[in-house]
């Protein structure tokens, strides 16, 4: 299993390491992360961009899933649905806590719920990945 530390690693260069995603907790059944809400993720009105939600969570989904591999295998994400129910504002931190809902062997589903600095639940994302055979193999 990949240390916290990996992780932020591997992010650094990739989208979001660009996002400013910050890993806390990742455990094969609960995933916890943190992310600064910066002008440059939000819309016009000063709030977090509805895709910057979407990206957040498809992270945190698939940082559960990377966890849960087994041997010789990778993931994509191949279906997400996203309900939005209210706003975080910039300069504010939003947190994200992904719970496993299924772990088969060819998918897996979690659940992200992504909430305010004041605990306000702004977004819930429900995603399906695909567990793949790595490249090469």
């Amino acid at each position: 299993m990949r240390t916290l530390e990996d992780i932020q690693k591997l992010f650094a260069p990739l989208f979001p390491g660009l996002m400013g995603v910050e890993i806390v907790e990742a455990g094969a059944d609960k995933v916890v992360a943190r992310m600064k809400v910066r002008p440059d993720l939000c819309t016009a009105g000063g709030v977090l961009h509805g895709g910057a939600f979407m990206a957040f969570a498809d992270t945190i989904g698939a940082v559960g899933t990377v966890v849960n591999l087994p041997p010789n295998t990778r993931t994509t994400t191949i279906e997400s649905k996203t309900n939005f129910m209210g706003a975080a504002p910039e300069g504010t931190t939003v947190t994200a806590e992904s719970i496993p809902l299924h772990k088969g062997k060819s998918t897996q589903v979690w659940q992200t719920s992504i909430r305010s600095e004041k605990g306000k639940l702004c977004a819930v994302v429900t995603q399906t990945q695909m567990v793949l055979p790595a490249a090469g193999a």
